[in-house]
């Protein structure tokens, strides 16, 4: 703006009125509109939406054995696949080399759907389907749009539901906050999973630095609409990696993180019914688990045969596995920690409508065959309780190769072989 001259401004005030009167009127100005307040911009995010998609999308049938995949985080995407965009990092170099399945602790597994997706959850609905969802969009990191939903009648093809719930359309006050994470702008949904409990379906959710939230379907069914049943309408607690689990009595509980404690719902879901319970468990004789928790995150509960099962993911041998500690009592102790699937990650536990137990799966490790890309694999107890990947496989999780009685894994082999002993050399990342 340039400076107005105030000499002028003075003489003129000074003039005689007549003279004052005696100029001719100014041209008269065109008329303005009243401008409309400025649109509130959110926070830039680190890439443009053409690196970074905030939503996974429906996915493609898997090619071949499903290697590949991806690994996102701060520092941008690494991609190995047919459909890379601009931006990404595609020097793939060793990651998901699949030793896993060299040494024999995990079976020559394949993606159930080649989709980008972390922290894979699957349940069993009412209605007898399997609902999957997870935390989705290109980078997590960096945007995401909310919570994305599958289904599927046999684990084996996957039909898109679409976004049920998003931040910008559906989030209350405090979801929509930007936070910071590694100096960076961030509004994402992390590690959302599906729950079907008093007959109806729950969604529990985290945000990026900014806590926990649950969710109810308001037409009780799985694609929603979802609203808060939480009184205030508020985040649940702070933390990452909200779960659920619905007791034998209908007494339903929360933990989150990495099942550091245990609280008791209300009745009617709308917050915790008391404080919470600290867990004590039993870490294993030999130090390989230093943690005060369980689990590092990705924090998992359910039942099994009488037993309570607590655990998460955990970075183990250089894998980023799923542990397990196991209970006759909601909150413990907890005792026989152990490593329940090699790279399984921070996933969940669920039954098929055979009364099979499964265990999800995501690939978050260079010693798995892909990364980031949806999986289950069949698990089993043994007589002290502990979880194991079942000896034998339905072909349709394993790779080509490996189905039909050509692998020691496969149901259509009736050889029985007990897996060779794994590395334990920490593989980079």
């Amino acid at each position: 703006m340039k400076s107005l001259c105030l000499g002028c401004l003075f003489a003129a005030a000074c003039l005689p009125l007549a003279a004052q009167t005696a100029a001719p009127p100014p041209a008269p100005s065109p008329p303005v509109s009243t401008p409309a307040a400025p649109a509130v911009i959110p926070p830039p995010f680190t890439s443009p939406a053409a690196n970074y998609s905030g939503v996974s999308g429906p996915g493609q049938p898997v090619s071949g054995d499903g290697r590949g995949g991806w690994v996102s985080g701060a520092g941008g995407v690494t991609y190995s696949g047919p459909n890379p965009k601009p931006g990404w990092h595609l020097n793939w170099g060793t990651r998901a080399n699949g030793s896993a399945i060299t040494d024999g602790i995990i079976p020559p597994l394949i993606p159930l759907w080649d989709l980008h997706l972390r922290d894979t959850i699957i349940t069993l609905g009412g209605d007898g389907k399997y609902y999957m969802t997870g935390s989705t969009g290109d980078n997590i990191w960096d945007r995401n749009d909310g919570i994305e939903l599958y289904r599927s009648d046999d684990l084996k093809k996957w039909d898109y539901l679409g976004l049920v719930w998003s931040v910008e359309k559906d989030g209350p006050a405090w979801v929509k906050q930007w936070k910071t994470l590694h100096n960076l702008p961030v509004r994402d949904v992390w590690a959302p999973e599906i729950h079907y409990i008093k007959g109806n379906y729950y969604l529990a959710y985290c945000m990026a630095s900014n806590g926990t939230g649950l969710l109810v379907s308001q037409s009780g069914k799985p694609e929603g609409p979802y609203v808060s049943p939480l009184k205030p309408d508020q985040r649940l607690g702070g933390g990452i990696d909200a779960t659920l689990f619905q007791d034998d009595d209908g007494s339903v509980y929360f933990t989150n993180g990495g099942g550091g404690t245990i609280y008791k719902m209300k009745a009617d879901m709308s917050g915790f019914d008391g404080p919470g319970h600290p867990i004590k468990f039993d870490p294993p004789a030999d130090g390989s688990w230093t943690r005060a928790s369980i689990a590092q995150e990705g924090a998992s509960l359910f039942k099994a045969n009488g037993k309570y099962y607590l655990g998460g993911a955990g970075f183990y041998k250089g894998r980023y596995s799923s542990v397990v500690a196991i209970s006759d009592n909601i909150y413990g102790p907890y005792h026989d920690w152990h490593e329940a699937v090699p790279c399984g990650g921070g996933t969940n536990y669920f039954q098929d409508k055979d009364g099979h137990w499964w265990c999800a799966y995501f690939g978050n490790d260079d010693q798995s065959p892909f990364r980031e890309k949806p999986a289950a694999l069949r698990i089993e107890f043994d007589q002290n309780g502990l979880i194991h990947i079942a000896k034998k496989q339905p072909d349709f999780v394993l790779q080509e190769s490996a189905r039909g009685g050509k692998s020691i894994w496969s149901e259509g082999n009736t050889t029985v072989a007990a897996p060779t002993s794994a590395s334990s050399t920490p593989s980079s990342k």
